[in-house]
């Protein structure tokens, strides 16, 4: 495919795109006889003259097929060039054994390449995700008979018909109305439309060097109270606190229980207590 691929470059729909037109639908459409010889070639014998022969044949389908999706606000000529991305790919994967013809084949490859690019740059935020989100995105403004928000009739009858719930099809029409906005102000913002901007009334609140200080001297003061209350515990209540609570690995009760020659209920017995002793001497310096 490394001819075609040369090809598909040399006939790039560039800067006058209506030349590349022109050419494109100066190649001759092959016949199904044509196309099947040609494609068995490149099938059987990995013959590159017969897949260029066949790309360069189909380049006219790609135009009119991009041209459906010229209302996105997206350039037609990167357009078509994604479709004929998925006509290389189409070509590349062909099968004449089937019995098919190579569009019919083809038109899944180039709408899968389209439907991707579109996605990717129609907002800077990708609105459809979802194998239903991506249906509904494609067919809402095709299924609406009207402008204006859908009514709860049309909801309805719209989301029966593309097998998606009503929900969804509501949450994707506030998608589709909503346009991208920058969050910092840009150079022709003046006073009055500087309130608008994201920057100017949204706030990060884990940066407010208050609320960082107060939640650090927080912290410290709770650990010290910590510290204070663990160091009024005897020895043994200490030791089996810091092993089952204050350390990485915590110890388990019959570990303990081994150590001090005790049961494993007596070391749960202290564990509580201590724990009671904690709590209530932390209650008190609060």
């Amino acid at each position: 495919m490394n001819e075609s691929l040369q090809v598909a470059n040399t006939l790039v729909p560039g800067g006058n795109l209506a030349a590349y037109i022109h050419a494109v639908s100066a190649f001759p459409v092959l016949s199904a006889e044509r196309e099947r010889e040609l494609a068995e070639r490149l099938h059987h014998h990995d013959d590159l003259d017969a897949a260029r022969t066949l790309v360069l044949s189909h380049l006219r389908f790609v135009v009119h097929i991009a041209r459906s999706y010229a209302g996105y606000g997206l350039p037609l000529a990167d357009i078509i060039q994604e479709g004929n991305v998925g006509l290389m790919k189409a070509v590349k994967r062909f099968d004449p054994s089937k019995g098919v013809r190579l569009i019919s084949f083809a038109v899944h490859w180039i709408k899968a390449e389209i439907h991707e690019y579109v996605l990717r740059n129609w907002r800077i935020v990708k609105v459809a995700t979802t194998k239903a989100q991506r249906k509904l995105f494609f067919n809402l403004r095709s299924s609406k008979k009207r402008l204006g928000w859908l009514n709860n009739e049309e909801a309805v009858a719209v989301a029966g018909e593309l097998g998606v719930a009503v929900s969804e099809v509501r949450e994707m029409e506030q998608r589709l109305a909503a346009s991208d906005a920058a969050f910092d102000l840009s150079v022709d913002d003046d006073e009055d439309t500087a309130a608008l901007a994201p920057s100017q009334y949204l706030e990060d609140s884990g940066a407010d060097p208050a609320i960082l200080v107060e939640e650090a001297d927080w912290e410290e003061r709770t650990q010290h109270r910590l510290n204070a209350a663990v160091a009024t515990l005897d020895p043994r209540s200490r030791d089996i606190l810091e092993q089952r609570w204050l350390h990485e690995g915590k110890v388990t009760l019959h570990d303990l229980a081994a150590k001090y020659e005790v049961s494993a209920e007596r070391i749960r017995q202290l564990e509580q207590t201590a724990i009671r002793k904690i709590r209530g001497l932390i209650e008190l310096q609060a």
